[in-house]
């Protein structure tokens, strides 16, 4: 194996030791649902939001600090009494922090509510298995096929690394990924599957290049060093922060049913009349 062969794996190692502890722990969490789900959400916004607001620069060792770490948690908790409106609108309420504090805020407000959604639906455990599945297949399948195939560059001036073929790789695998995950689930619906997983696929990419441009911006390599061959909270969730608002909008036009199970015409019917202004927290 050449050095330069050697060198595209050698994160690998790491990678793989870190899902090897993450995956089992997030997937009891999501099975079991209920306390112990709603908790690993809740700590999760706590992180994404210490993380961002460390990387804007702020001071989290003043009132200030403090109050912007528990503004998304208290929207978690907001959410989980069913005041999803109150709960999205701290979201918007976090411009009083300024434009640079207040965006971490916010990305951890809206990915955190959209997977606590998500998983209080009838078809709860399913549904957040199938953003993830489909958010980590798009990661791997364009890893390894960006590292087997190479070629043009997809957004050299952004992330170097990326390449189209890898973006390609990604969205077969993500689409696979959903098909698979509606199959396996018993909630049918298989062929839309295949497209709302390349849906979001696409999704996690563009949340992927995203973050990368901000990291760029921002002169930073990771966002942290919290998991090993990853980086940090948002490099590892990056997609999933993308993916899991739009399939929770999806399923405002399902409700009772998985939100891949959508078409066009449910979403147009349905996407106007509901909305986390529901009223109360649905209940898997």
């Amino acid at each position: 194996m050449s050095v330069t062969t050697s060198s595209r794996w050698s994160d690998l190692g790491l990678r793989l030791a870190s899902a090897a502890v993450i995956v089992p722990v997030a997937g009891v969490c999501i099975w079991l649902g209920g306390l112990v789900y709603d908790v690993l959400i809740l700590l999760a916004m706590f992180g994404l939001a210490w993380e961002g607001e460390t990387l804007a620069g702020q001071n989290l060792r003043t009132w200030r600090g403090a109050l912007l770490l528990l503004w998304p948690v208290i929207s978690g908790i907001a959410a989980l009494k069913g005041e999803w409106t109150a709960a999205l609108g701290m979201a918007v309420m976090a411009i009083v922090f300024g434009a640079r504090f207040c965006v971490p805020v916010a990305v951890a407000i809206v990915g955190g509510l959209s997977l606590l959604w998500l998983r209080h639906l009838p078809s709860g455990a399913a549904s957040v298995m199938f953003v993830i599945a489909v958010v980590v297949a798009s990661d791997s399948m364009a890893y390894v096929a960006g590292r087997i195939f190479g070629g043009p560059k997809l957004a050299p001036s952004i992330s170097p690394g990326k390449t189209r073929s890898g973006a390609l790789g990604g969205l077969v695998g993500a689409s696979v990924a959903g098909g698979l995950v509606a199959f396996f689930s018993g909630y049918g619906a298989v062929g839309s599957a295949f497209v709302w997983g390349a849906v979001l696929g696409v999704c996690s990419q563009s949340g992927d290049l995203l973050e990368s441009a901000v990291k760029r911006r921002l002169g930073v390599k990771d966002s942290g060093r919290l998991i090993p061959g990853h980086g940090g909270l948002l490099d590892r969730f990056d997609g999933l922060l993308a993916a899991a608002p739009v399939a929770a909008l999806i399923s405002l036009a399902v409700l009772g049913q998985p939100f891949w199970s959508a078409t066009p015409g449910a979403l147009v019917a349905g996407a106007v009349a509901q909305g986390f202004s529901h009223g109360s927290i649905p209940h898997g």
